[in-house]
């Protein structure tokens, strides 16, 4: 009986002493963890969390992809980067909360806000801005020895304009009529990045119109096996494309940006930035957008375009309403919000 006694006073205290070192943990990962320079979240308020970006061979992907593991390694958040059709798409995901953060490009967030456009009749409110990430470049590309010298000389030639409803897409087609062309007068070809490059390469278009990131992927591809040429914009062009569109900010495309491009190309961009769902926690879109700017150096050398981030105006061309979570951050920071 003492010995059974003595064997359960033994048994109680090693549960004690198991009990208090297992409570110690959190502490000594938290500990640790403030070391190592993270902000973890407690497990409690971990989120998982799904970042639309684009298609596989676009700037979008391989960027978000970047994002959302400084978020999950800093945070301790699970944040999944989706390939996707990109704007229109992204922010229609967005809508139907198939997805919490989303890539967009500055216009088209405000058409889906206004109803026009792809979002004719159907405005969606769900969006509310967190950062301006870069700018996106009106790049048109065609063969070295192509004929097409300007946007006019397009007429005639088969010419992809980008996937069908995407941000690429309106803005080609508000090119084309600036300089008086339509759909009809061209032939379109509605393809991603990815089928652009690989139709080009095979001499099945004569043109690419891009919205994206500088340098492109598939562009960067195409050139190392065939000789292209960037078209460049005159003075005129430029003002009268800004003129009808004022989203749209001059931009000078750097000679060697691609093989073979020996000098600079007069262009314009629209502008990519950061999007979540209005319905996302204050405190987590405080928690994602504090831990972006703290780290862009990091996201800079995972992805060259963070280098375009500007700390001093974050929310550059954001015209749709911030979400309260960064604009605490922003405020914090002493930065006059628009």
């Amino acid at each position: 009986m003492k010995r059974l006694l003595m064997f359960g006073i033994f048994f109680i205290i090693f549960a004690l002493v198991l009990g208090g070192c297992s409570s110690q943990q959190p502490a000594q990962q938290q500990q640790q963890a403030q070391q190592e320079g993270q902000t973890q979240a407690p497990a409690s308020q971990a989120q998982q969390m799904i970042l639309a970006t684009g298609g596989t061979a676009g700037t979008y992907y391989p960027l978000g992809g970047a994002m959302a593991q400084i978020w999950n390694s800093k945070l301790g958040y699970n944040v999944t980067a989706q390939a996707t059709g990109a704007s229109v798409e992204n922010l229609k995901l967005l809508e139907k909360k198939e997805v919490e953060l989303a890539l967009t490009q500055n216009d088209i967030a405000e058409y889906a806000a206004k109803g026009i456009e792809a979002f004719k009749d159907n405005p969606l409110n769900s969006a509310r801005g967190v950062a301006t990430l870069y700018p996106e470049v009106i790049q048109i590309i065609v063969p070295a020895d192509s004929p097409i010298k300007s946007i006019k000389d397009l007429k005639g030639h088969k010419v992809s304009v980008g996937a069908p409803g995407s941000g690429n897409e309106a803005n080609a087609r508000q090119i084309l009529e600036t300089f008086g062309l339509t759909y009809k007068d061209i032939q379109p070809f509605y393809l991603s990045y990815a089928e652009s490059a690989d139709q080009f390469k095979d001499n099945h278009i004569d043109a690419i119109m891009l919205t994206t990131g500088a340098p492109n992927a598939g562009i960067q591809d195409v050139s190392a096996v065939k000789k292209i040429r960037v078209l460049s914009m005159s003075d005129e062009d430029i003002k009268a494309l800004q003129q009808k569109y004022p989203f749209f900010s001059p931009f000078t495309l750097k000679a060697n940006t691609y093989q073979g491009q020996t000098t600079d190309v007069n262009t314009v961009a629209v502008q990519a930035i950061l999007v979540a769902h209005k319905d996302l926690p204050d405190d987590v879109v405080y928690n994602l957008t504090k831990t972006l700017w703290e780290n862009q150096a990091s996201l800079a050398q995972a992805n060259a375009k963070a280098n375009y981030m500007d700390p001093k105006n974050p929310v550059k061309a954001i015209t749709i309403p911030l979400h309260p979570g960064a604009v605490k951050y922003y405020k914090e920071q002493g930065i006059n919000l628009p």
